[in-house]
């Protein structure tokens, strides 16, 4: 049976696909749980009028926001950070830091949410992060992590190394 998936569905595809999925899956979970509904004539036509809307409306935006684009593109954004002695840092950088700092440096509102990061920075130096603005615009921009060795941290360190090779 074919459907139209009304919102994105684990495992079987995203919202707006058509799919072709057993009779028994789709008429006692998806239609009952509003995840789907049948794909007759009518119901394709109106998904297609609306993926025309949404094209439409996705090229207006990258229209506006394609300077925004360009001036994320430039911009290389130093966090500091404490870290051990081999560069790894005791916390994280995460997405909604970076996106607070871009938001201040650029003054335009960038949510969280459109910082693209696999997972948080734990390692100091240079990492590029994507910017998922809008379609097809999705600008780089470098992130410098300094890591910050706390002097007593490694004072302790050295010490427990030395009593170490002492008692050896």
């Amino acid at each position: 049976m074919k459907v139209i998936l009304r919102q994105d569905v684990e495992s079987l595809g995203e919202a707006g696909d058509v799919k072709n999925v057993s009779d028994g899956y789709a008429r006692n979970y998806l239609i009952p749980k509003g995840y789907a509904i049948i794909a007759t004539p009518g119901e394709l036509k109106v998904l297609a009028e609306n993926q025309k809307v949404k094209d439409r409306k996705i090229a207006y935006q990258e229209q506006d926001l394609k300077e925004l684009a360009d001036r994320i593109s430039t911009v290389t954004l130093e966090f500091e950070a404490r870290a051990g002695d081999q560069g790894r840092l005791f916390g994280s950088v995460t997405a909604g830091d970076i996106a607070d700092k871009l938001t201040t440096t650029i003054k335009h509102e960038i949510d969280r949410r459109k910082v693209h990061l696999d997972e948080p920075i734990r390692t100091s130096g240079s990492h590029k992060v994507t910017i998922n603005l809008v379609g097809k615009l999705k600008p780089e921009i470098t992130v410098v992590v300094n890591g910050l060795v706390d002097e007593e941290a490694a004072e302790a360190v050295e010490t427990e190394e030395a009593a170490a090779e002492a008692v050896a």
